[in-house]
């Protein structure tokens, strides 16, 4: 298109236009030139790094950077709009679904262009454009019934949630536009269109870009980040420091350099998230070649389990001692309109969770359903007494050790035969919806999105490779898999599910192949549009 040499594949119609504007495909342009090969460096060192582990090097805290863990530096002041993280409820960026979060009560929206969002070329055109529309405070729906949605609510008063953008990984590219016949980083898509249309706008209403960052292995990567938020800021005119970002710590890898993420991104670092799903799938990932380290059923592995609480604890005390707000795991939970038994057994269940991660010293948490904000509203109102957040609860008594972090036993955890059909179930019919558009899907009263999938996929590769004994006394084999998942699949085949066989090739290959799979989306992209 134009004066660029980036290319556009995805049709455009008129909301494609309006977000894929000339000046706009320019700035992607700089920051896929400028920034796409380094990217492409860090992704081979993770497969380095990787080949070393198989080798036999373990994973330690970084000496290198020690002088980093031991010096005394905090992060950059917080934004009067994100002291008050008490309750973050996340989502797709689909506008009926942005409207209900950023008016659900909740203290914060994160709208995500990643694990929530299935990729296709529709998709990311809808979302940046209600983004844009989001930010201006005109986003607004229709159902094909007729019913309406707007921000604010019926009568326009409703509290709005404060806005921050989830970009893809940087594993994930975008097909749609490619620069010199290779698709560009889908993390420089998302944020680049993000930033390009609206954080001027931003600014003027008193705010400014905020975002999570997913899936990072290293500081490095985190560095990577905060030379994109230099750039783009420049680029644009704004001022330096103007972007606040929230790191996900949901790889094994982060674990051990949280101190190092902080740092790198220290002038424009908000805090880090216990991307609880994610970091479960990474240990799996990560650890897979290691008898020692096969979970139970996933069921079983709660955030009590020693290697999680050490990963929290952890990330509290590192969030604290520099300034930054320690957020908690997403509670997935979808209350049930027929049977309240179910809501009531998932509320109790929730309280829990909640009540534990303020008593440890998170500063707030996620929930994926307007109908769980009040309820963590309240413990983390209670639990802090009215606070905005307990930054100054320092956890000193906390300490950590490496081998701790790596010790993925769990105590009396068994595999089941249940357990594997469920591993099974969620995979099919996650990336079957995956596959036809929907990136969050509700299954079992549970808000399944990609990390869940992963945890699935990754726990059968792993039982099948490792021939994990299951707690009847049969061994998981490949035979045993193949058995189970046709008779699921069987249970599942119907008109409603137009795309199931393609999900069931996909699964077998993720579980049966030699090879691990570093991330089921990638080789679901491939079919995707």
């Amino acid at each position: 298109m134009g004066k660029t040499r980036l290319q556009v594949v995805g049709a455009l119609d008129g909301s494609g236009r309006r977000v894929l504007t000339e000046p706009a495909l320019e700035f992607l342009e700089k920051l896929q030139t400028r920034f796409g090969s380094t990217r492409e460096k860090l992704l081979q060192a993770r497969e380095a790094r990787y080949s070393r582990l198989i080798k036999g090097e373990s994973f330690d805290f970084l000496k290198e950077t020690l002088s980093v863990r031991e010096s005394d530096w905090r992060v950059a002041s917080c934004p009067h709009d994100l002291e008050n993280r008490n309750v973050e409820i996340t989502g797709p960026t689909e506008p009926k679904m942005m409207i209900n979060a950023l008016n659900s009560g909740a203290d914060c929206f994160m709208a995500d262009l990643e694990d929530a969002l299935s990729p296709t070329w529709t998709n990311e055109i809808i979302a940046q454009n209600a983004l844009m529309d989001a930010v201006r405070g005109t986003l607004k729906f229709t159902s094909p019934e007729g019913k309406s949605y707007a921000l604010g609510g019926p009568s326009g008063t409703a509290k709005i949630a404060t806005l921050l953008v989830r970009p893809r990984g940087w594993h994930l590219e975008e097909k749609h536009v490619t620069l010199d016949g290779k698709p560009m980083s889908g993390s420089l898509f998302d944020f680049g269109l993000y930033f390009f249309h609206n954080a001027v706008e931003r600014l003027k209403r008193g705010t400014a870009p905020y975002f999570y960052l997913p899936k990072l292995e290293s500081h490095l990567e985190a560095r990577l980040w905060n030379d994109v938020f230099t750039f783009a800021q420049k680029e644009l005119g704004i001022p330096h420091g103007s972007i606040r970002a929230t790191c996900l710590i949901e790889t094994l890898p982060a674990a051990f350099e949280m101190d190092e993420i902080l740092y790198e991104l220290r002038e424009h670092m908000s805090g880090l998230n216990a991307g609880r799903w994610d970091y479960i799938f990474s240990a799996i990932k990560k650890l897979r070649a290691d008898r020692s380290a096969v979970l139970p059923d996933r069921a079983q592995v709660s955030m009590t389990t020693p290697f999680m609480r050490a990963y929290t604890d952890l990330l509290v005390k590192t969030c604290h001692k520099r300034g930054a707000h320690a957020m908690g795991g997403m509670a997935a939970f979808v209350p049930s309109r027929k049977d309240e038994e179910v809501n009531r057994t998932a509320a109790a269940k929730v309280t829990d969770d909640k009540t534990r991660e303020v008593r440890d010293g998170f500063d707030g948490t996620w929930v994926a359903h307007p109908d769980l904000v009040s309820l963590a509203k309240k413990i983390f109102a209670e639990g802090l007494g009215g606070r905005a957040n307990q930054k100054d609860k320092m956890r000193s008594e906390v300490s950590v050790t490496a081998a701790q972090l790596v010790d993925l036993r769990v105590p009396g955890g068994q595999v089941t035969e249940a357990g594997v059909r469920i591993n099974v179930s969620v995979a099919l019919q996650y990336i079957e919806k995956w596959i036809g558009g929907l990136g969050a899907v509700a299954l079992h009263n549970l808000m399944e999105d990609a990390a869940t999938a992963e945890i699935s996929r990754a726990q059968l590769w792993q039982w099948v490779h490792q021939s994990a004994g299951l707690a009847d006394g049969q061994t998981l084999t490949a035979g045993l898999y193949k058995k189970i998942r046709e008779q699921e699949f069987e249970k599942l085949k119907g008109p409603a599910s137009p795309h199931l066989a393609a999900a069931a090739k996909i699964l077998d290959d993720l579980v049966l192949e030699q090879e691990f799979a570093e991330f089921l989306t990638l080789k679901a992209y491939n079919v995707l549009d």
